[in-house]
């Protein structure tokens, strides 16, 4: 696994000056791990020509700094020689008495060329003593460049830990964690961002390889819920969605299932399952970005603190913190002050988040209480994995390489075992980022079967050290996030969409579990290193809460080509009402309220409304009660609100047509009618008296009227229009000036 695996994964051994010609020279295998006086050690790799010239007379040759290593201290303490040329580093030397320790190649190495090599080194070459330690070993190549003589021009170096005459005195309980995460790729529902998460949970995908760990060793296993959430919908049903809207089948539900059932099946082994806070958030970026952001943090623990009740009762609410988002601030915001936070809970903290100078002592115990202040407790327990376990090296270049990392596990367990009498414990975690193809953690589980080493879980270290020493947090600079301030602010308007909505609700709890569960995934410190695909879910998540928002509308009549134009309403008088409705086409019961604000008047007075529940699909229509002191046409927004006051979707233009009287106005309005009624009462009263007197008049004179009439009878008579008020005379007598007023007094002049 090793061979195959240090293919991809070495890099050159050492880096030279620009204009001196080398080589890349890497180890593929090393074996035994760990010798005993007396064993011979076979070393295998390869050589790549990676300069433009072609060397004659190629050989590599086994070499050995005798210097013995007896701490890990001094394993930290190698020097790389970075800036030494290459053929004047002389920490490794050449082994050459026998003709096993150095191989001569056939032909000449041209440029791009590699060539193999197996080197077998008695026991008495390596020319050291018989005492337990480390020794740095390694392979150089030396060959004939055009220039003239035979010079170094590459080296590769590792750890060799000697089982020598003193005896490893005793064992270490060793927990290895095992991250099992990956970036979020679930949009929602059954919609998914892209298959990477099915690539890796196939067998030889990275978390394939992970969790195969827990069929051989006694792993702890580091779990985000999120994924698992993720896993599950996988199995039944998923579609990915293309930058184009397009949705295709997923292809992962039988590697999704089985990995499943395989998961199922290693917790009943009895791994031990921690799970991170959903969604495993970028806790340094939260909390120094302050609220809103901050409070995301004891949400995502509340989450999986809820959640793992579908792993009852194996698992363990825990923490993974490293680096300078160890420090204090950021370990008392996250490891309490939620609800469901116990003391059991686990804190886990790379020893690499301290310096050097101030670093925890591991050999006694992984396990300390880590001063918080101003933090729910003032200390923290918390399990410090020893980062030198996952070193590496002593060459920079290759410290990643699963062969460098087995033999620097290898020789930091076996200088513990040899340093003391009582039981060691040690914690080993890879550092985010270190292995991405899961090959190097592989290779370190199988490093757990080395004779000095006890494996355990992480549960089994707290409980043998259940006295743990107070120690203070590590120093810090003063921003450690991972996510870029951009992808910060995207997360800002998706949690005030997401509170925006739950506030709509007239029952908060029953905002949708996929809106709560896309806000936390959009915090996941995995986005780092992949900005183009967080920038997209992003957008994806806050283009569907804000649509989910948008059902709860102005209800507008008025559309031109799809689009919503403003509302024309009048306002006639200083005071008056004018409809607005809102509807609500969500599946939920919502209370909302409405606010009116003028943009371009200062003096346009509203009367907000009370907040009202509407129920799925009903509407309400309030009265706007309004005022304006002037004429004219007023543009204002009427918007929808929410319980707490917050807009509800996009606000509606309105245009308000005031039409009224200024008080001069009303005062000649008051005096022209004033003058109108009292001068018809005038004329009523002058035309009334007349009638009278005139009615007095006739009754005198009915006889002599009377007789008048018979002698008419026998006269022939023509009808001549009446000048005076546009009638036919009566019998050839003009009418009265006031005979209409017994038509109705007043019919004449309106």
């Amino acid at each position: 696994m090793v061979a195959a695996s240090a293919a991809t994964l070495a890099a050159p051994a050492d880096a030279a000056p620009a204009d001196e010609p080398a080589v890349q020279v890497t180890i593929d295998s090393f074996g035994p791990a760990a010798p005993k006086v007396g064993e011979q050690v076979v070393i295998k790799g390869r050589v790549t020509n990676t300069s433009s010239v072609t060397f004659d007379d190629p050989q590599a040759l086994a070499c050995i700094d005798r210097t013995r290593l007896a701490s890990t201290a001094a394993l930290d303490a190698i020097p790389t020689e970075q800036n030494v040329p290459m053929n004047d580093r002389d920490s490794c030397r050449n082994l050459t008495n026998d003709e096993q320790t150095f191989q001569p190649f056939e032909q000449a190495l041209a440029p791009k060329q590699t060539v193999e090599f197996t080197l077998t080194v008695p026991w008495k070459e390596w020319r050291i003593n018989d005492h337990t330690g480390v020794y740095v070993v390694g392979v150089t190549f030396r060959g004939k460049p055009p220039s003239g003589e035979r010079v170094m021009a590459g080296r590769a170096r590792t750890l060799m830990p000697v089982l020598g005459r003193e005896p490893l005195t005793r064992s270490v309980n060793t927990a290895l964690v095992v991250p099992l995460r990956h970036r979020p790729t679930q949009l929602g529902g059954k919609n998914f961002a892209n298959e990477s998460l099915a690539q890796s949970l196939a067998p030889s995908g990275s978390l394939g390889r992970l969790l195969a760990l827990g069929r051989q060793h006694k792993v702890t296993w580091l779990v985000d819920p999120a994924m698992l959430d993720e896993i599950r919908q996988m199995t039944t049903e998923y579609v990915v969605v293309g930058e184009n809207g397009q949705t295709t089948p997923g292809t992962g539900k039988a590697v999704a299932t089985a990995w499943l059932k395989e998961f199922e099946a290693g917790r009943a082994r009895g791994n031990q399952i921690v799970l991170l806070p959903y969604g495993d958030p970028d806790v340094p970026g939260l909390v120094d970005s302050g609220d809103p952001l901050k409070k995301l943090v004891a949400q995502a623990r509340t989450k999986t603190e809820r959640s793992g009740g579908e792993l009852a009762p194996g698992f363990t609410n825990g923490l993974w913190l490293e680096g300078g988002g160890a420090a204090s601030r950021y370990l008392a915001a996250a490891a309490g002050g939620f609800p469901g936070s116990t003391p059991d809970d686990l804190n886990l903290v790379s020893s690499s988040s301290w310096s050097a100078a101030t670093r925890p002592v591991l050999t006694t115990s992984p396990v300390y209480n880590v001063l918080t202040p101003g933090g729910t407790h003032r200390a923290e327990r918390t399990v410090i994995a020893d980062s030198s376990l996952t070193a590496g090296g002593p060459d920079p270049e290759t410290a990643e390489s699963p062969l460098q990392v087995r033999q620097r596990f290898a020789a930091v367990t076996a200088l513990i075992a040899a340093a003391g009498k009582s039981t060691a414990s040690v914690v080993v975690a890879p550092p985010r980022g270190w292995d991405s193809d899961g090959v190097a953690t592989a290779t370190l589980a199988g490093s757990l079967s080395l004779p000095w080493i006890k494996a355990t879980d992480v549960a089994g270290v707290v409980a043998a050290n259940p006295r743990p020493q107070e120690t203070k947090a590590p120093a810090a600079p003063k921003t450690n996030g991972v996510l870029t301030e951009s992808h910060l602010q995207s997360v800002k308007d998706l949690d005030e969409a997401t509170t925006t909505m739950q506030d709509l609700l007239v029952d908060g709890t029953a905002l949708p579990e996929v809106m709560t569960q896309a806000l936390l995934r959009s915090t996941s410190s995995g986005w780092n290193g992949h900005p183009d695909e967080a920038r997209h879910f992003t957008a994806i998540e806050l283009g569907s809460a804000n649509q989910q928002l948008g059902k709860v509308h102005l209800v507008n009549a008025s559309v031109d080509r799809g689009l919503r134009k403003e509302i024309k309403v009048n306002l006639a008088g200083s005071k008056g009402t004018f409809p607005l409705t809102i509807t609500n086409e969500t599946d939920w019961s919502v209370r909302v309220g409405i606010v009116v604000t003028s943009v371009n008047r200062s003096d346009l007075k509203i009367r907000t409304p009370q907040t009202v529940v509407l129920g799925p699909g009903q509407k309400w229509t309030p009265r706007i009660n309004a005022s304006a002191e002037q004429n004219g046409l007023i543009r204002a927004n009427a918007q929808v609100t929410n319980a707490a006051g917050k807009p509800v979707g996009k606000s509606q233009e309105l245009l308000i047509q005031a039409s009224q009287y200024g008080s001069v106005g009303w005062i000649l309005v008051g005096a022209a009618c004033a003058l109108l009624f009292g001068t018809s009462f005038v004329r009523i009263y002058r035309r009334v008296r007349t009638e009278r007197r005139t009615t007095a008049a006739a009754s005198t004179t009915a006889g002599t009227l009377a007789g008048a009439a018979d002698a008419a009878e026998t006269t022939e008579t023509t009808d001549t229009p009446d000048p005076a008020h546009d009638r036919p005379g009566t019998n050839g007598v003009a009418e009265a000036p006031d005979a209409s007023l017994k038509e109705g007094v007043g019919s004449k002049d309106g």
